[in-house]
């Protein structure tokens, strides 16, 4: 999810554990704890963009990590807080649970997360956008409600759990929406004739009313939308696979990652002799049928007998022309 998010719920997580004791101290460092996972973003700046990737949700948003390092921190701020009631076992507690409901929560986006690195195994539920206004706004406004009372009264605790409460149910209801949206979708595919391998669906960015899908259908990939407010069947756009443009390339390490990456779901494309390599699991940059460029594609460059993998740059004018356009298709076709 995204940093905001990700603060409010480690600083409520703080609240709940070691807020009666500490007062506020106990929402700062649950929202310390609950920022640090993401540092693995730093990785962009050390190494190439196909280790960043694997690195990033790793080994910093695994159940291992909470474990070891969770007594390290409690240790750091119990040395920090040498006049404070709260112990070294009490420190350590609020970090581990403010680190480990990070991951979690990531478990429930398309990108997923490793939560039980190093076992080679990505948990992704896809059933939230890493920002939804929906399960961050409501959160935010009780844990700011909470932090005004004072720590020995009750009704600060009720704030809290409040938002705990509500924010879990809406996570919950994506679940049951996203097994409705994939009925629906499935069902299009069974009207239309459409035979198809696999299908995998997920939320469109900032909500749950709006879904799309990638249908595998071998030689190529259909994706649709689905919105709880349509009235017509999915229409499918087709894009084939065009795996054999990779050529010798296909056996390339790098290659090799990133269909591990992206789980098979990808496509190449070639536009001016230069191969681009997509990763479909965010869609696309607008909702124009004829539509060729993905949200995340990488640039590949051959060079001196190494393959150089490039992120094409995103731009803003591109994000907000797609936002506009998923919020009229949000309403229905």
């Amino acid at each position: 999810m995204d940093s905001l998010t990700q603060i409010v719920l480690g600083a409520a997580v703080g609240e709940a554990v070691l807020g009666k004791k500490v007062g506020n101290k106990a929402m700062l460092y649950g929202a310390i704890a609950g920022t640090i996972p993401d540092l693995d973003v730093l990785a962009n700046y050390v190494t190439d963009t196909v280790t960043a990737i694997e690195w990033h949700r790793g080994f910093t948003h695994s159940i291992f990590f909470s474990i070891i390092f969770a007594p390290i921190f409690g240790w750091l701020i119990f040395k920090l807080e040498r006049r404070g009631p709260a112990t070294w076992k009490e420190w350590s507690l609020l970090m581990f649970w403010g680190l480990f409901t990070h991951p979690i929560l990531d478990a429930f986006t398309t990108w997923g997360t490793q939560l039980f690195w190093p076992f080679d195994l990505r948990v992704a539920f896809q059933n939230i956008f890493v920002i939804d206004p929906l399960y961050t706004l409501p959160f935010l406004i009780f844990l700011i409600l909470a932090m005004r009372q004072k720590r020995n009264i009750d009704l600060r605790w009720r704030y809290n759990m409040w938002g705990l409460t509500i924010s879990s149910l809406y996570l919950g209801l994506s679940l049951v929406l996203k097994g409705v949206a994939y009925k629906k979708i499935t069902n299009s595919l069974d009207t239309q004739g459409i035979s198809y391998l696999e299908i995998d669906t997920r939320p469109s960015p900032f909500n749950t009313v709006l879904w799309s899908a990638n249908v595998d259908t071998g030689d190529a990939y259909l994706i649709g939308n689905y919105s709880f407010f349509d009235n017509k069947p999915v229409q499918f756009s087709r894009y084939p696979k065009n795996h054999e443009l990779l050529g010798g390339l296909a056996q390339s390490d790098k290659i090799q990652r990133l269909k591990k990456i992206t789980e098979g779901w990808y496509t190449i494309n070639e536009v001016n002799g230069q191969l681009f390599f997509n990763d479909l699991r965010f869609g696309l940059m607008s909702l124009d049928p004829n539509e060729q460029q993905f949200a995340f594609n990488y640039k590949l460059v051959p060079m001196d007998g190494e393959l150089l993998v490039e992120e094409s740059p995103k731009l803003k004018r591109d994000a907000k022309k797609l936002l506009l356009a998923l919020w009229a298709r949000m309403w229905g076709n």
